[in-house]
């Protein structure tokens, strides 16, 4: 597994290279994101970095400090908590806890990433976009754009009907099974449903600057999301593997 960082997705713009070339890129900013926790095989089962990213609005830190000062005082005095509970809760005392144990402000996000050692990762770490280098390949992680009810045609790129005059068959969806067998819909047929706001990963983008100072990577290409969504950036899996696979067809050759 490769280390991960979280970042937002601020928009799109291109930029030019030495050879006058223009490339569009997607700017993303990557970091700093603190480690809250590592995990190791020994206590958790696997290895992996518990990263924050941003910072918890104070209303919301301040909602959970009191909620969790009243409770302490209910418990010492034997009695109810007297809590107003919030329309929306922003921040858990959970969290609240875990990032004051890690010594870094309570974050907005909290992700987990995986990774092959931990030992050279600590509690209370920051990491930034310098991990990250000009050139290297890089995965991105995330929600794709919601698109909502969606035909067939939109949705799964189904070949459409004669546009012709005389024509009733356009942009409908056509059969969805035989009649005799098996006189029912399959499942996982194509058809019409909602479209988009799904997990996704757009493997091997090249990494064309970064800003370490800003924490700004440019990416070649287009990543999953709106601007300000939420991302996860890794190092590319496929890249990591290349050159393994290939010294094991030489092994095997």
């Amino acid at each position: 597994m490769t280390l991960a960082l979280i970042g937002t997705k601020l928009g799109m713009t291109h930029v030019f290279t030495d050879d006058g070339s223009m490339v569009p890129v997607t700017v993303i900013a990557c970091g700093p994101c603190p480690i809250l926790q590592v995990k190791t095989a020994q206590t958790d089962g696997y290895a992996a970095l518990q990263l924050g990213y941003g910072q918890a609005r104070e209303t919301a830190v301040k909602r959970a400090q009191h909620a969790h000062d009243e409770r302490r005082r209910a418990r010492e005095e034997n009695r109810k908590p007297r809590i107003q509970a919030p329309k929306q809760v922003l921040v858990t005392q959970a969290e609240l806890g875990h990032a004051r144990r890690a010594g870094v402000p309570v974050p907005q996000i909290i992700r987990e990433a995986r990774v092959d050692d931990t030992s050279p990762y600590s509690v209370g770490q920051v990491l930034t976009c310098d991990l990250f280098s000009p050139g290297e390949l890089v995965d991105v992680i995330g929600t794709s754009k919601g698109r909502g009810f969606a035909g067939p045609m939109k949705r799964h790129h189904s070949s459409r009907g004669p546009e012709t005059h005389g024509s009733n068959y356009h942009r409908r969806p056509g059969s969805g099974g035989a009649s005799a067998d098996p006189s029912r819909v399959r499942k996982g047929k194509k058809m019409a449903g909602r479209m988009g706001n799904e997990r996704t990963t757009v493997l091997n983008l090249q990494v064309v600057q970064t800003d370490p100072q800003k924490n700004i990577l440019l990416l070649r290409g287009a990543v999953p999301g709106f601007n300000g969504a939420i991302v996860m950036v890794r190092k590319s899996i496929h890249a990591a593997t290349r050159g393994v696979r290939k010294d094991q067809k030489r092994k095997a050759a």
